[in-house]
């Protein structure tokens, strides 16, 4: 049984978090200046914990918020046009009750997944320094502690590829040698997690082609399947 107290305590953790001082300069400006499309509303500014079904059995894991994304939201993948089309795939595989989000209240909920990133805080030209990504780590490994009932986890992009296998190593589970690679729909089995891999849904991606709405969508399908496997 998920222990929702403790889940709680950690994302209040999470969202006090000043570990990194580059990162919290970096989110607190931008939540200050803000950009024009954006001047009249409040900006979050803090670290952002997970979000969804605290009893998934799937766990989605990016990169960082984005500086106007998730960072004026509070809602990891909330708010810009990397969660559009992250959204719009979870909502065609069942996951998602509707396919877009803009806003942390607009109620939208997720059946049987919850989303974290690796990196807590919006880093500058979403590049975290390796010292900011170890702050981070211990966060998704009591995270993933905590989360009992998943079974497969879904990494996006390359930083959420290894932020995973080092999660998992930290549990202590044994990660196969030659240590997996990253490649879309790759898939590894390590201790009781399958990890399947995805481009990151980035507009680098989108906008070029290299990830595709159908090419995400069959990742997070074959994630379902795995899951039910596992049940």
């Amino acid at each position: 049984m998920v222990d929702r107290a403790a889940l709680a305590d950690l994302e209040a953790e999470i969202v006090a978090c000043r570990r990194c001082p580059r990162l919290v300069a970096w989110r607190e400006q931008v939540a200050l200046d803000k950009v024009a499309r954006y001047a009249q509303e409040p900006y979050w500014g803090r670290p952002l914990p997970g979000f969804g079904d605290v009893q998934a059995r799937v766990l989605i894991v990016g990169l960082a918020p984005a500086a106007h994304g998730g960072n004026r939201t509070g809602r990891v993948f909330t708010g810009d046009r990397s969660g559009d089309f992250l959204w719009t795939a979870l909502h065609q595989t069942g996951f998602a009750d509707r396919s877009s989000s803009r806003r942390a209240d607009d109620g939208l909920t997720l059946a049987d997944a919850y989303i974290a990133a690796a990196v807590r805080c919006a880093p500058p030209l979403n590049k975290p320094t390796n010292a900011e990504r170890d702050n981070c780590a211990p966060f998704l490994v009591r995270e993933l502690a905590l989360l009992s009932n998943v079974r497969v986890i879904v990494a996006l992009g390359g930083f959420g590829w290894e932020a995973v296998l080092r999660t998992v190593a930290a549990l202590g589970h044994r990660v196969p040698r030659p240590k997996p690679r990253f490649g879309h729909a790759a898939e590894v089995e390590i201790g009781p997690y399958r990890l399947v891999a995805s481009f990151h849904p980035s507009q680098q991606n989108t906008f070029t082609g290299r990830l595709t709405g159908p090419m995400l969508a069959d990742v997070l399908a074959r994630a379902a399947t795995l899951a039910a496997m596992a049940a």
